[in-house]
């Protein structure tokens, strides 16, 4: 899939070339500049302006109105629609010399991306053919984006599909010394790519650098056959090989990520791919779990990223025979375009030494998160998280999220900790050097970061509790608990009340508030024991942010009933353990 990269320099950079252009010469010659004005009036006029002055008729027949076109505000943009098919046109034509000479190109900066990510079940992983093959791919639209355009700068995105009939094959070995040929076939690709032409400049072509990468990956599907077996005898490897080529694909082209070309001379370590902030999660739960498992519950874990890479996927532990999960973990991501980016979860049912199964997955954007404000959200889990036919319930995931974006101007603080201001530890930890900053190091810091305090706890009242006995009443209690210090405490029981009412308060002494929480379980008191009625589950941040809360909280695993809770938090010592 990388050989998209070779034929896309080629291909993008020559329509980019038409854009700088006539910048350039608006610039330098007051003819274009006069000629400028012309067109910007004319521009005004709207495709189905230009229609009736110029009737259907009248148009050569490979110009087709696509529905882009139809709602495209001015012939600005139309212009560049027809760009497109004089482009895809003359693609055909030259396609067999593009084939031939980007092919060997492709290939030899391919083979170390595959190298890079192969499976541990295989030794190598090359080339022994690689053709693009006769079908050329076309250009479908394009766009240019002005609200994410950097100053001094066009961006431009344009969308590629390829239903592409390659001769490839790849020459694999396992450990075990198996040798397998292996073809990739039926190819079917449809993308968007970002070119962003920066800076801009008086001379010739009127860029100095163009950088592209690809946007969004809208449809992606390719077969692998072993040359004359059958690749599903091997159990594994197909599988393995897929993913090789995904992950190539998303760590080496895939936006943030993006590839630079130099056009004219200079230093262009600006447009290279940089952190920008982190994001801190805080996988809490889940809810309602669909059960994978045929005897007993399913044994749930998550995985969480933001990029889909081994090294950046983060995997929590597993829940064993439950469909309501605590996980209570707290994972750290590195964000490189808050705009675009999104955090994923996917949750699975452990399978043992069978492959997981997937029970279903979320997704949250991280502009919809402010940046210094904890949000606190559940996300309903789907089957598929681009397709999302499937609307059964499969249950829900809680997140506890907070974006901290690096070198704010606001000394903008970490709200967990007040005294503990980013820009000032990035001060810190800065490589003198270069002035970069130490991203892990950063992390390591934070790491650190130990919040201890004391907990009060008023449990106040419950409300509409569910009937348990057989007179329609209920002798409730209320059971706590914090979870990593498995400190607990207890109230009195109330008799015959669905609205029992307790005002009872109980102190915890926590040694480490970011990553404990505090579970309430409500019990019908009974002769012979107890059976549980629902249950609160809560973090401490909110408590930590407010210092004090007075609040109703519904009880999950009931169909009714609230309980009231006033909590307040008093810090008795904040420090770093260096």
């Amino acid at each position: 899939m990388g050989f998209l990269v070779g034929l896309l320099v080629g291909l993008c950079v020559g329509v980019g070339l038409i854009v700088a252009y006539a910048r350039y010469q608006n610039v330098r010659s007051t003819r274009r500049i006069e000629l400028a004005k012309t067109v910007a009036a004319f521009a005004r006029m709207t495709v189905l302006d230009s229609r009736k002055l110029l009737p259907d008729e009248f148009y050569p027949p490979w110009v087709v109105f696509s529905q882009r076109q139809k709602l495209c505000s001015n012939n600005f943009w139309l212009l560049f629609e027809l760009q497109l098919t004089w482009l895809n046109l003359h693609l055909d034509k030259i396609w067999p010399f593009v084939d031939e000479a980007a092919s060997e190109l492709i290939r030899s900066n391919v083979e170390p991306i595959l190298e890079q990510y192969k499976p541990a079940i295989l030794s190598s992983l090359k080339f022994s053919k690689f053709t693009l093959g006769t079908v050329a791919p076309q250009f479908t639209g394009v766009s240019i984006i002005e609200s994410d355009r950097p100053a001094g700068s066009v961006t431009m995105e344009l969308e590629m599909q390829w239903d592409g009939n390659p001769n490839i094959v790849l020459d694999i070995n396992t450990r075990v010394g198996v040798s397998l040929p292996i073809q990739v076939k039926d190819i079917g690709f449809t993308g968007v790519f970002r070119l962003i032409f920066k800076p801009l400049v008086e001379e010739f072509p009127g860029f100095g650098a163009v950088s592209y990468s690809l946007r969004e990956k809208k449809k992606m599907d390719f077969r692998l056959k072993v040359i004359g077996g059958e690749i599903s005898a091997i159990p594994g490897i197909s599988d393995a090989i897929e993913e090789t080529i995904k992950n190539a694909i998303e760590d080496s082209i895939t936006w943030p990520v993006r590839k630079i070309v130099p056009i004219l001379p200079g230093d262009y370590s600006d447009l290279e791919l940089k952190p920008v902030g982190m994001l801190e999660v805080k996988l809490v739960q889940g809810k309602e779990l669909t059960n994978k498992d045929i005897i007993g519950k399913s044994d749930p874990y998550a995985v969480l990223f933001v990029r889909p890479l081994r090294d950046r996927m983060k995997t929590s532990k597993i829940i064993n025979n439950q469909l309501n999960p605590i996980w209570n973990e707290h994972f750290e991501f590195i964000v490189e375009d808050a705009s675009t980016q999104r955090l994923t979860v996917r949750v699975f049912d452990d399978e043992g030494v069978q492959a997981s199964e997937l029970i279903g997955c979320a997704q949250i954007a991280i502009k919809d998160i402010e940046p210094g404000k904890v949000k606190d959200v559940w996300l309903n889990l789907v089957k598929d998280l681009e397709i999302q036919r499937d609307t059964k319930y499969r249950g829900q995931v809680h997140l506890e999220l907070l974006y901290l974006p690096f070198g704010t101007k606001s000394n903008l603080k970490n709200p967990f900790n007040p005294d503990f201001q980013l820009t000032s530890l990035e001060r810190a930890i800065k490589n003198g050097s270069d002035g970069a900053t130490d991203v892990k190091g950063i992390m390591d810091q934070k790491k650190n970061v130990i919040v201890r305090g004391v907990l009060s706890v008023t449990v106040i009242a419950a409300e509409n509790l569910p009937a348990v006995d057989l007179m329609g009443k209920a002798d409730p209690f209320v059971s706590l608990v914090m979870k990593k210090s498995e400190a607990k405490a207890k109230t009195r029981v109330v008799n015959d009340s669905l609205n029992p009412v307790w005002n009872q308060t109980f102190d915890f002494v926590v040694e480490d508030a970011l990553h404990d929480m505090l579970i309430l379980e409500v019990y019908d008191h009974d002769t012979f024991g107890k059976d549980k009625i629902g249950r609160c589950i809560m973090t401490l941040t909110r408590a930590l942010l407010e210092g004090e809360i007075q609040d109703s909280f519904p009880l999950d695993g009931t169909k009714s009933g609230k309980i009231f809770l006033h909590l307040k938090w008093t810090p008795q010592l904040k420090f770093r353990d260096i």
